[in-house]
């Protein structure tokens, strides 16, 4: 992905943070607080150390604001704007842009509680934020084995996916919707929910390759491959060496790279309903 030097989006912040383990921050109660995580399972369950990091977007993060991870989320999240400001417009709505904030170790979102960054990336309907720990890059590549730049804007495509389905009331739905159901009943609408999210990261795909030409070759094969290795089934056989289907929440890793490529391959938010079709 051609990123170096474009613009780099102003909404984001940054909270100093700590390495501790957050109060209250454990997975089910998260989800209970209605966040949407990338992956839903803790990485360090799965696999070992993560190694030394070789990209220049790989260096360490931290606070100073000319950090490569950083200068590489705040353009991936400023084209992001600039699609959805555009396909808003086309529908006759208005676009809100969210906010990316940056945390190291543990974070108190306004909306949604504390979480830590072993839960990895998230978004909060409650003060429409994305929450990132950098250090998630480095566990994408070295223990999920989804390596470049794409596969890294692809997370971010994929959490703001979360804040367009608040935007249009979907999220809103499912949430009211919870208290009548299983909790089986309930994952299955959250597999639905990812899924979209996923499409929603294709038509971002889909416009950053045909309006702003910035995509290079191998870019989308990087997306796909990291919805493969996010996928519930692959994690699960990773994490406990057997499959829960009932258990899933974000689609197994055919379904993922399904959407996404569908949402790539179509532009089209018409194209998206997992709701009806799964």
């Amino acid at each position: 992905m051609k990123w170096l030097g474009r613009r780099e989006s102003s909404n984001t912040e940054q909270s100093s943070g700590g390495r501790g383990i957050a109060m209250g921050g454990g997975l089910v109660g998260i989800i209970a607080a209605a966040i949407y995580f990338f992956t839903g399972i803790d990485p360090s369950q799965l696999l070992n150390q993560v190694q030394q990091p070789q990209e220049q977007t790989n260096t360490q993060p931290g606070s100073d604001p000319n950090d490569p991870q950083k200068k590489f989320a705040r353009v991936v999240l400023a084209d992001t704007e600039d699609i959805w400001n555009k396909i808003f417009s086309e529908m006759g709505s208005t676009y809100e842009e969210p906010t990316l904030h940056f945390f190291e170790g543990s974070v108190n979102t306004q909306g949604c509680g504390f979480a830590q960054s072993a839960t990895g990336p998230f978004y909060c309907p409650g003060d429409r934020k994305l929450y990132l720990d950098l250090t998630f890059f480095e566990e994408l590549e070295n223990r999920f084995g989804a390596a470049g730049d794409f596969a890294r804007a692809y997370v971010i495509a994929h959490e703001v996916g979360h804040h367009v389905q608040q935007l249009m009331g979907t999220m809103d739905k499912l949430q009211r919707a919870r208290g009548n159901m299983s909790e089986t009943e309930y994952n299955k609408l959250s597999v639905k929910l990812e899924l979209q999210a996923d499409f929603y990261a294709g038509v971002f795909a889909h416009y950053e390759q045909n309006t702003k030409g910035v995509l290079e070759p191998g870019d989308i094969e990087e997306a796909l491959n990291a919805a493969n290795q996010i996928g519930d089934d692959r994690l699960q056989q990773q994490g406990q060496g057997h499959v829960e289907p009932d258990s899933f929440t974000h689609g197994t890793s055919a379904q993922r790279q399904y959407w996404f490529k569908r949402g790539y391959e179509t532009g089209d938010l018409r194209q998206g309903d997992t709701f009806s079709e799964l």
